[in-house]
């Protein structure tokens, strides 16, 4: 029999006791298990009375049946406590034992007495009820069996009130951060001990899993802790002779590729691990793992593929068409995700960051040297007035930094387009720089859903054109040395992004040389001659080819959405997910596309066959991304 205590809702004024013996008591006294319709009183007293105050009634045949007035049979106060209708009834969340107490505090009520509890009860369940101790009070329960103090805010535990009958110890989502306090004086006959949820760490947990201090240990869950030395666990867990059960998930040492097979062919009379049997094909596939040791890589790997996106939105058919002078817009789309990186690759990472941001400031005087370049030739501007007309306000500055790093800008063409993560949407052109509150509209502004969070880093497929689905095609593999904080990632997650990058580029207006007036005299008629002609020739090859100057890049996320990994660390060796961020699309817009696709490929049908129409009841389809996510593993020694 059980006596569970829980956490009670509904009473404000209730006070969590800090002992389990404090938390049991409270709880028998919720159960008003001496009230009505429990105990005895004057709706069940001649049932209960002593035998002298009977003895006359015996005269009178059947006369002791007969209830008086005020009384109730049994079966009409079962009826109150089982009735959901009932206000005497428990809560629908009440645990079986506490239905049971109060049907045996109808049936018989003589019994409920503290020596009732201390000589009959084998399990007690106190759980969610904030105790911190575990009390003297205890050994009193001189039959107790089973002891569960689950989700309290326990840090250690006085081995030696825990009474030595008990065989199963449960202390689930506690906050015991060694094993050291249970080893003083372990039950001698416990067979399984519970400790997931909890703060264990550091490789000297290991020497607290001998069979000097669990002889008769059958089961065993240490999951979602902080364990990491996975040849040293093992190792320990080899003494415990008649462990069957194990569970090791949730831990860092859980990560590594090996880990399965590692421990399955390190124990072998262990029969269930993580939940899941261990066959006798898999012994055998593991075999030899466990002599390995060390050679084994102490690192684990993640393989991300980020497959098709759908439902994206054509925006090149809502631009209008490019003048002579442009600008001419093209447009790509990428799926970002971030992930934890090793020292090393944040340590580059941060150089790139640094360098990001050089560049960012770059592209920024970049844009206002150019504007000003294009206001200069418009209308004749002189460069020192121009300067004069801006505050002073770090405006002097950007120029020159503008007039320094032009020749560089040019040359960096190709990493801006690159580099499109650190860059924000493209400046605005205003037909006038009058104030410094202008000039800081050019500065790049960065979408927060593009910036990873602190101690991770963006990773990005390849740019691709725009398509019904656009096929990503991306493969990545991540190693990780230190486990602990990516078991903290996959508990985060990781943040799927669409974006969508749009650049302008402009048609570069180059000025005309002369050349200097002492080459003139130095050339005769022939060489004018030669000049000319070449100069013809090269206008004739850069016919119908045009140098751009391209924006800095405009990004837009379409979607973005948390992929959760905790399923990595409860046993799950892939997450495959369909990311819908909803739809984006409109009917307008897909009818814009379909025209324009119904126009190219007009030509190619054949006679007496019309192209097919655009449907009336068309539903733009929702913008998703494929992306699946393993945790690699290792089973055999061939795999290793």
């Amino acid at each position: 029999m059980a006596a569970t205590a829980g956490r009670e809702s509904g009473s404000g004024s209730w006070s969590a006791p800090s002992t389990v013996s404090a938390a049991v008591s409270a709880h028998l006294r919720q159960l008003c298990l001496r009230e009505f319709p429990c105990g005895t009183g004057s709706w069940n007293r001649s049932r209960f009375l002593p035998p002298k105050f009977r003895a006359w009634k015996e005269l009178v045949p059947g006369e002791e049946e007969a209830l008086g007035p005020e009384e109730e049979p049994v079966e009409a106060l079962l009826g109150l406590v089982r009735s959901p209708q009932s206000p005497w009834a428990l809560s629908e969340d009440s645990s079986a034992e506490d239905r049971f107490l109060r049907e045996l505090a109808i049936q018989s009520p003589m019994m409920i007495r503290d020596t009732f509890f201390y000589s009959y009860f084998r399990s007690l369940r106190v759980v969610d009820k904030q105790v911190t101790q575990v009390d003297r009070g205890l050994l009193k329960f001189v039959k107790l069996e089973e002891l569960v103090l689950s989700a309290n805010r326990i840090k250690e535990v006085d081995a030696t009130n825990l009474p030595p009958t008990l065989k199963v110890l449960e202390l689930y989502g506690n906050e015991l951060a060694s094993m050291e306090c249970l080893c003083a004086h372990p039950p001698p006959g416990l067979h399984h001990l519970g400790l997931g949820q909890n703060q264990l760490c550091g490789a000297s947990e290991s020497l607290y899993l001998t069979t000097s201090h669990w002889p008769n240990l059958i089961s065993l869950d240490l999951g979602f802790n902080d364990l990491m030395d996975l040849p040293a666990m093992v190792a320990a867990l080899r003494s415990l002779g008649r462990l069957r059960l194990l569970v090791l998930q949730g831990n860092p040492l859980a990560l590594l590729p090996h880990y399965r097979g590692f421990t399955v062919d390190s124990l072998a009379r262990l029969c269930v691990l993580d939940d899941v049997t261990v066959s006798a094909h898999e012994r055998h596939q593991c075999r030899g793992l466990g002599q390995q040791g060390e050679l084994l890589a102490q690192e684990a790997q993640l393989l991300v593929a980020v497959r098709n996106i759908t439902g994206v939105v054509d925006s090149s058919v809502l631009d209008p068409e490019p003048g002579p002078e442009g600008p001419f817009v093209t447009y790509s789309y990428y799926v970002t995700y971030d992930f934890l990186e090793e020292e090393e690759a944040e340590a580059e990472a941060g150089e790139a960051s640094k360098y990001g941001e050089v560049l960012a400031e770059v592209r920024v005087c970049s844009t206002i040297h150019r504007h000003c370049r294009r206001l200069r030739q418009k209308d004749h501007w002189d460069t020192e007035p121009l300067r004069e007309e801006v505050p002073e306000e770090g405006t002097e500055e950007d120029m020159a930094m503008a007039e320094e790093s032009l020749e560089s800008v040019e040359t960096m063409e190709q990493v801006e387009s690159e580099s499109s993560l650190v860059s924000g949407r493209s400046a605005p052109r205003p037909s006038s720089i009058e104030s410094a509150e202008e000039l800081v509209k050019l500065r790049p502004h960065v979408d927060p859903r593009l910036c990873p969070a602190p101690g991770t880093v963006l990773f990005s497929t390849e740019h691709k054109p725009w398509a019904n689905v656009i096929a990503c095609g991306y493969e990545a593999q991540h190693s990780v040395k230190d486990l602990r904080p990516f078991k903290a990632f996959l508990l985060a997650g990781t943040v799927v992004t669409i974006v969508e990058e749009k650049i302008l580029s402009w048609p570069v207006v180059t000025p005309p040389t002369d050349s200097p007036l002492a080459a003139k005299k130095g050339k005769g008629v022939n060489d004018k001659k030669k000049d000319k002609d070449k100069k013809d020739k090269d206008r004739k090859d850069q016919k119908g080819k045009r140098e751009l100057r391209h924006d800095p890049p405009v990004l837009q996320v379409l979607g973005s959405g948390l992929v959760a990994l905790e399923p990595l660390l409860a046993g799950e060796s892939v997450v495959s997910t369909v990311c819908n961020f909803g739809v984006v699309r409109t009917p307008e817009s897909d009818r814009l596309t379909f025209a324009r696709d119904s126009k190219k490929v007009k030509k190619g049908v054949k006679k007496g066959k019309t192209a097919p129409a655009f449907e009336s009841d068309y539903q733009p389809a929702p913008l998703t991304v494929e992306v699946e996510i393993q945790l690699g593993q290792v089973r055999s020694v061939e795999e290793a």
